[in-house]
């Protein structure tokens, strides 16, 4: 069996595509954050692959065509993000204060906590750019020295963990306006975090996808100038 799944890269692509099916009709029929289909179909997807012992490697050569596809897909956001100019201009000063003290709160608070728990440098560097698109934050990381593998489990953590507990958050802290939301969703959970926000409006859609950008953008330029000064 693994001779064959080995042999076909359709097998990657559709377990994936088959699992997140699954998780979304799963979340359709139980509508709460945990039952996120991305949760449930990494899960499922590791769980599959440890019981019938497939190594990785032969799942990744379908899987890795549909990760090739968050490039172009991100680019596509712009479309919102374009409905939405008019929004946007109007509140241009509070979206990018926002952003800037988004990504600056990001960057202190991962250096505070390194700090406190006595985390190695290499990790702490590994970690600072998860909450960007994982090309980003695999620059950053590269920048400074991380690890890759840290990096890119970050990153995942940081977009999972937005869609299945920052809309609860944010209703807790009483954020009712849109392009909060947006911004908040987007600065904190990168791409799998605008998806979600898409699903709650179109205004916090676009407002996500924008602070995917310029979050990134800032990132990179505010990172490697901090930790000239941190050491």
């Amino acid at each position: 069996m693994q001779e064959y799944f080995a042999n076909s890269i359709f097998f990657g692509i559709f377990l994936t595509i088959f699992m997140y099916q699954i998780g979304a009709a799963i979340q359709k029929k139980w509508p709460l954050p945990i039952f996120n289909p991305l949760l449930i179909s990494m899960f499922a997807i590791i769980g599959i692959l440890v019981v019938t012992k497939i190594p990785y490697e032969t799942y990744e050569q379908g899987a890795k065509f549909i990760g090739n596809l968050l490039t172009p897909l991100t680019v596509c956001l712009a479309v919102p993000l374009y409905r939405q100019l008019k929004v946007l201009k109007e509140n241009i000063a509070a979206v990018l204060i926002s952003i800037i003290c988004g990504c600056l709160a990001h960057i202190a608070t991962m250096l505070v906590l390194a700090k406190v728990l006595g985390v190695e440098d290499v990790l702490r560097n590994s970690v600072l750019g998860k909450s960007v698109t994982t090309a980003i934050a695999l620059g950053v990381t590269n920048e400074l020295g991380g690890i890759q593998g840290i990096t890119i489990i970050g990153v995942v953590v940081a977009g999972v963990m937005g869609p299945l507990v920052g809309p609860t958050v944010l209703r807790l802290a009483r954020v009712k306006n849109p392009v909060a939301f947006g911004l908040g969703m987007g600065s904190a959970s990168h791409a799998i975090g605008t998806s979600k926000a898409l699903e709650i409006g179109e205004v916090e859609g676009a407002m996500s996808s924008l602070a995917i950008v310029v979050t990134g953008i800032l990132t990179v330029i505010i990172v490697p100038i901090v930790m000239n000064f941190a050491g």
